[in-house]
């Protein structure tokens, strides 16, 4: 009964996302064409309703999922409250490999015979770059015996990929630039429906190993002497941990861009409502807060008679009160 409310809440808020709009799209319309329906209506709303803001939503209700569950992840690993999906430099990685393909290779990457340009070569610079830092991050993790190393070590991988970023910046043209900068504004309307199948697969699959951690996440809240006597492995758990961190901050980071605040304050929203540090109750409460979260700011962007907003525009007005009211009730405490 306790996932009720967020899960009613979180389809309440995807629907909202298919049937509001910047285009005013009447709601017999867009009910017709949920169902299967065309006919009577025109290939503009079809197009508006199928291809855009139905595979919008969907990418808002995973991504805002991936990141609240990567969050979690990262915050009980590190134990630290204000851990979040781009406190690892993976989220910079990302960046770095979008900023190659956008500001050095013109948009276009080259292997052999093949190239693949436009948005599928940011997805793919996006990939690339968050994986490199991902293995990178795993290597200091097999070396470096405790989480707070690793997470220094993350954060200075972080600093030296913006720093190249910003070497790139320098020397960018005014067009590449400014893609760039768009990118890094963050959106959930660049999945479509084709792009879609991908994307699901890889959240999902995220998700179920974050799920499958969450045992071993209430032993090393205990501390890690107590787990080890208890039998966990605590280099092969943090392995895991950032290897599903990875999975799932990699995949949205790719697909949407660098979306903040999501990840960082929904775990806190989640401690808020059930009053636990269980994590059989604080992650599927999470992935669903996620989503909810996630949607409602979609559903801030698309503003009628507008043109999409930026979502790191948006996220704050949420992330930023949730982070600050933590701060406080620490500092009472």
């Amino acid at each position: 009964m306790r996932f009720v409310v967020p899960v009613v809440l979180t389809a309440v808020l995807f629907l909202a996302n298919i049937y509001f709009g910047s285009v005013s799209i009447g709601m017999k319309q867009v009910t017709s064409l949920l169902f299967g329906d065309y006919d009577g209506i025109s290939d503009a709303i079809r197009f508006i309703v199928i291809e855009s803001r139905l595979p919008m939503s969907l990418t808002a209700l995973l991504g805002g999922a991936a990141l609240a569950a990567s969050g979690l992840l990262l915050q009980t690993t590190f134990r630290n409250p204000l851990a979040g999906p781009s406190i690892l430099g993976i989220n910079s990685g990302a960046s770095l490999g979008v900023a190659l393909v956008m500001l050095l290779a013109g948009g276009t990457i080259s292997v052999g015979l093949t190239s693949v340009s436009g948005s599928l070569a940011i997805i793919a610079g996006a990939m690339i770059g968050s994986g490199l830092i991902m293995g990178i991050l795993l290597l200091f993790s097999a070396w470096l015996k405790n989480s707070l190393t690793v997470l220094i070590s993350g954060m200075m991988v972080g600093y030296l990929t913006s720093s190249i970023i910003m070497l790139l910046n320098y020397s960018a043209t005014a067009e590449s630039l400014q893609t760039y900068v768009l990118w890094g504004m963050g959106n959930f309307n660049s999945v479509t429906n084709e792009r879609m199948p991908v994307f699901a697969s890889v959240v999902i699959v995220g998700l179920i190993f974050a799920v499958m951690l969450v045992k071993p996440l209430n032993l090393f809240l205990l501390g890690d002497n107590y787990a080890r006597n208890l039998g966990v492995n605590i280099n092969r758990l943090r392995n895991m941990l950032l290897l599903a961190t990875g999975i799932l901050s990699a995949a949205v980071t790719a697909y949407c861009g660098p979306v903040a605040f999501i990840g960082l304050a929904v775990p806190h929203i989640a401690r808020m409502i059930y009053h636990t540090d269980d994590h059989r109750v604080l992650m599927p409460g999470s992935i669903v807060i996620g989503a909810a979260v996630a949607l409602a700011c979609n559903l801030l962007c698309t503003v009628p008679d507008s043109v999409y907003l930026p979502l790191n525009g948006v996220t704050p007005l949420i992330g930023v009160p949730v982070i600050l009211y933590v701060i406080m009730k620490r500092r009472i405490s």
